[in-house]
């Protein structure tokens, strides 16, 4: 039988989904090296959620980060996501903007890139894809997949023509972000993209959101895919991907060879199983199926950011409500795949549609472009009622054609003239202020410290307000504490 090869997640869309992309460098450092030998055939690192959460939450500069990794991972290559015409952020930017966020990765040691269009809109991808491999970098073109009546199998198959054509790719990829697939579709989907092909590598990412994740990787091995995509147990599961361990178990018993190391595999799980108990952080757990996800198609890192924002604004009741009303509102929008920025776009106007009372009534600049052709040709037209609403309730300034961008690196350069290349694009993308807190946080911290037990304890009772006295006694520790407040 032949081999099927391991792309691992566990580093970057594993805890996006399940931490809210709050995974630090100091985490993966110590079993970098262990991931580095495993026998993956890539490792996944960054991508614009992780450059951004780095930047404004983390206080880790992600081009440090990058170098860091590299130099503990050698063998392995670690791959960097990057999404067609909106660089790193949400907007979209000059094309020669886009290619120096290429040239800085590779320099900061990704081998990888996967270039992608949520519309599927593959001229916004060709010239990336190409530049990056000029620059010698092993590229794989993206197909994102979505759950509509306009996403079949037809259309999926001449993309994948355009991609091998066009770009001349090392890979495809079906990226399949709100894991959506079934195995029933898979059945149908992965030989019509193997068959467009030819031998060009083919890749397969899904995700657990409806508990069938595993049934479609090995469904998906078994049609056709040469890689696919896991994250290590216990970053494994819930709405991230399938767990390393049960599916190199599985395709074993179907007779597959899978050249992985299980031994640190279990070593690197340890760790993260003992981070999760540190940081009180969510393991992933096996979901149960729901059919509302194929309503929803909400993505996972989605999903956890989505709860958060609800409850702080003191809306977490109204989640179920905002759930269907995306599921609503992307239709209207002429099926969108719901991966970034378009999952936003959806989310966002949900959100407003449900707390405003009235549909359309507020319309972010980014939808109102969307709407206009900014981020690409879209697949499938607006509802005519709810464009009418677009155009009359969003911003009047934005131009009805999208003007061509000038270059914008000249002006980068001129506007910050003595500082790299790396720190340039960072303030092009974010506030001053970010990238200045950032930067002022200092050096990116590479030691994990685990607290002790009695630390933890003490950290969730300090969790619990009023308490009138805490006593503690282990033995020959005896700790007692009064007072109105107990704090660790």
């Amino acid at each position: 039988m032949r081999e099927i090869k391991i792309v691992d997640q566990t580093f970057r869309d594993a805890h996006q989904c399940l931490w809210a992309s709050r995974m630090t460098t100091a985490m993966m450092l110590p079993v970098a090296e262990k991931m580095d030998r495993i026998g993956f055939a890539a490792i996944d690192l960054s991508g614009g959620v992780h450059i951004d959460v780095g930047v404004r939450y983390l206080k880790e500069n992600p081009w440090e980060k990058n170098r860091l990794m590299s130099q503990k991972v050698r063998r392995t290559p670690m791959i960097c996501a990057i999404r067609s015409r909106g660089g790193q952020g949400f907007g979209v930017v000059p094309n020669d903007i886009s290619l120096l966020w290429i040239e800085c990765l590779i320099r900061s040691g990704m081998k990888i890139f996967r270039v992608f269009d949520p519309l599927l809109d593959l001229d916004n991808n060709f010239y990336q894809l190409k530049y990056a491999k000029e620059l010698g970098a092993y590229t794989v073109g993206v197909l994102a997949y979505g759950h509509s009546p306009i996403h079949t199998d037809e259309l999926y198959a001449r993309k994948a023509k355009e991609l091998v054509a066009g770009a001349r790719v090392d890979a495809v990829m079906l990226k399949d972000a709100p894991g959506l697939l079934t195995p029933e579709r898979v059945r149908t989907l992965v030989p019509a993209i193997r068959k467009a092909i030819g031998n060009v590598t083919l890749e397969l990412h899904t995700h657990c959101t409806t508990g069938l994740g595993p049934l479609v990787t090995l469904e998906g091995a078994r049609l056709g895919a040469d890689m696919v995509h896991t994250s290590i147990a216990p970053l494994a599961n819930g709405a991230a991907q399938p767990a390393t361990q049960t599916i190199v178990r599985n395709l074993r018993d179907m007779g597959y060879t899978v050249n992985v190391d299980d031994a640190l595999i279990d070593e690197v799980s340890r760790h993260f199983t003992k981070v999760i108990a540190n940081e009180g952080k969510p393991a992933g757990v096996p979901a149960e199926y729901d059919a509302i996800h194929f309503e929803t198609q909400v993505p996972g890192g989605m999903i956890s950011n989505f709860k958060a924002q609800l409850a702080q604004a003191g809306l977490a009741h109204k989640l179920d409500e905002v759930l269907h009303e995306c599921a609503r509102v992307r239709g209207e929008l002429g099926w969108p795949i719901m991966i970034t920025p378009f999952s936003q776009y959806v989310g966002t106007l949900a959100v407003l549609n449900v707390v405003q009372g009235e549909r359309y009534k507020i319309i972010p600049d980014e939808v109102k472009k969307y709407a206009l052709g900014y981020n690409g040709k879209l697949l499938a037209p607006i509802a005519p009622n709810v464009l009418d609403r677009i155009m009359e309730n969003g911003s009047q300034s934005i131009a009805h054609t999208p003007p061509v961008l000038e270059p914008g690196v000249p002006a980068l350069r001129k506007k910050y003239p003595n500082m790299s290349d790396e720190e340039r694009l960072l303030r092009y993308t974010y506030s001053e202020s970010h990238v200045d807190d950032m930067l002022a946080a200092g050096a990116i911290k590479t030691d994990y410290e685990f607290d002790l037990p009695v630390a933890r304890l003490l950290k969730e009772i300090a969790k619990r307000p009023k308490l009138a006295r805490v006593h503690i006694r282990k033995k020959d520790l005896v700790l007692d504490v009064r007072g109105k407040s107990v704090r660790a």
